[in-house]
């Protein structure tokens, strides 16, 4: 099922950084992403799920982007390989190191994650 719920946590700390995480793994949802949406919940956010790890399939373009966002780029384990803003129609941004996964969210998700933490959405929001 490629369009659940989950709660995003840092694995360390059990805090939760985000209390509605789409999970995003079809290949419409990767398509789609946060294009044309024009209001993002500060609490929610899009995490897009890869078959592996890599640069170039997790970078993203803000074209038909309306506001900025916050991006969290996660290895294959979890752990946060880089972060960044990225500003409304921007042609790309690419992690520094290979991600699996990568979060959109509210740019006030930066706040919360650091570099090198472990970040957990195992658990389904209900």
């Amino acid at each position: 099922m490629s369009a659940r719920w989950r709660i995003l946590r840092n694995a360390k700390t059990d805090q939760v950084v985000l209390e509605r995480v789409r999970w995003c793994s079809s290949y419409w949802c990767h398509l789609r992403g946060l294009q044309f949406v024009l209001h993002l919940p500060e609490n929610e956010g899009l995490l897009f799920v890869t078959q592996y790890e890599g640069r170039v399939h997790t970078t993203i373009h803000m074209f038909f982007m309306f506001f900025s966002i916050g991006v969290v780029w996660l290895d294959k384990d979890g752990v946060v390989v880089d972060k960044q803003f990225a500003k409304p129609w921007r042609p790309a941004y690419a992690p520094r190191s290979p991600a699996q996964y990568y979060l959109e969210a509210m740019p006030s998700v930066l706040d919360r994650i650091q570099i090198n933490d472990r970040l957990r959405f195992d658990e389904e929001w209900k």
